[in-house]
């Protein structure tokens, strides 16, 4: 099995979530006592909040590239970015690596080709810039997002509660009802775009199917590892 190296830290309850669910898809492929041979790279997450609020993006990018090159350079055989919001500066990371990256969004569309509209929940960079809308459409999958004040809703809980691991019961009553409006704009599934929000909700809090991006993306990568 190929290593894998991990871009943590944004938040490292994400990291954490990836860390586990890699070793449970390696153990469930392979049995016994398997874990994947990773690496784990932590940046943190307050120069990053702090980049992604100014709208320092092309800094973001060369730091997050430097975190790439530099477990390459530790023997990581393919690259995963533990986040959703982040893969806006995916081309700085692939372009800064010899090794395959694995794009959560990629990897989320081959998941969800039978879907035409999918609603997608995230930080408000996810939901309101084109990176993974237009990438999504590529692979010819039209995303609906939540309008005000509900896109404001889902980011403010993602960064004032899920990545300072705080769970709250009203926050998962509002996501459900932010995720009701979806159906009723025709999402036939709602993308789970931002790690920490399977902290907060799962398929019962649904009537649609729930897409897991993380997951996907871990499965994906230990099967690119295995191959």
């Amino acid at each position: 099995m190929r290593t894998i190296g991990l871009i943590g830290g944004m938040s490292w309850e994400s990291s954490a979530e990836y860390y586990r669910l890699l070793n449970e898809e390696t153990r469930r492929r392979l049995g016994g006592h398997h874990c994947a041979p990773s690496l784990l790279l932590t940046v943190d997450f307050a120069e990053i909040e702090e980049l992604q609020r100014t709208g320092q993006w092309e800094r973001s990018g060369e730091l997050l590239a430097d975190a790439a090159r530099t477990l390459e350079g530790a023997g990581a055989e393919l690259v995963l970015l533990c986040t959703n919001t982040m893969h806006k500066v995916a081309d700085a990371i692939t372009d800064a690596i010899r090794v395959p990256f694995v794009h959560i969004v990629d990897a989320t569309a081959r998941k969800t080709a039978g879907y035409r509209k999918i609603g997608l929940l995230g930080t408000r960079f996810t939901m309101e810039q084109g990176f993974y809308r237009d990438r999504m459409r590529e692979h010819g999958i039209e995303l609906v997002v939540p309008d005000e004040p509900d896109r404001t809703l889902v980011h403010d809980v993602i960064y004032q509660e899920l990545t300072k691991n705080r769970v709250e019961p009203a926050s998962r009553a509002a996501y459900r009802d932010v995720m009701a409006r979806l159906v009723d704009r025709g999402a036939e599934a709602v993308i789970l775009g931002c790690t920490e929000i399977t902290l907060l909700v799962d398929a019962s809090d649904s009537t649609v199917p729930l897409i897991d991006s993380t997951r996907i993306h871990v499965e994906t990568a230990v099967g690119l590892a295995l191959d």
